[in-house]
């Protein structure tokens, strides 16, 4: 399997996109990895992968998209690994909606796990090799606090402002579309 690469610049800084050809994703490469500079544990290109701005023309678009506003939701394939309790925790990040901000503990809850959980389901997000598209960043402290991004605060911050996200103080139980809701 031929690993491809290229970059892309954004608001975030340049983004590095890695992936494989697929037959089914949409544009013929499946996201393996998006990050971006000094990102902890982000990719960095390796001997033997092919630079192919091409294979993420649709991937691109739909940044590019989403960083101007007009694309709430991806539709990307992924070929990302991780353990089963990882996958869950990244599909759940998956389903968290454009400009809302969950927890860590309203994402423990989503995936079954008690509430106090929140660290190794931080330390999972910590490990979402899926920057933006997969979107670790809308995950905030239990008193609405911005917290831990591997991509660095900065970052995460300017990527929930681009959403329309207020997040200082937020709890569960003031969203309705959040586990714990009140009343």
């Amino acid at each position: 399997m031929t690993t491809l690469f290229t970059t892309l610049d954004s608001p975030l800084g340049e983004l590095l996109l890695v992936g494989e050809r697929s037959t089914t994703a949409p544009g013929g490469t499946a996201l393996a990895s998006l990050s971006v500079p000094g990102q902890k544990g982000g990719a960095t290109v390796a001997p033997g992968w092919t630079r192919d701005a091409d294979a993420f023309t649709g991937i691109a678009g739909q940044l590019a998209a989403y960083f101007e506003g007009t694309l709430t939701d991806f539709d990307i394939e992924y070929v990302a690994s991780g353990t089963p309790f990882r996958r869950r925790v990244w599909e759940a990040l998956e389903s968290i909606p454009y400009g809302t901000t969950f927890t860590y503990g309203d994402i423990a809850a989503r995936i079954g796990a008690p509430r106090g959980a929140a660290r190794p389901v931080g330390t999972a997000i910590g490990a979402n090799p899926l920057l933006v598209v997969r979107p670790c960043h809308r995950v905030v402290g239990a008193n609405g606090s911005l917290t831990g991004y591997a991509g660095g605060l900065e970052r995460k911050q300017l990527l929930l402002a681009l959403e329309g996200t207020t997040f200082a103080g937020t709890t569960s139980a003031d969203r309705p579309d959040r586990p714990g809701r009140a009343g």
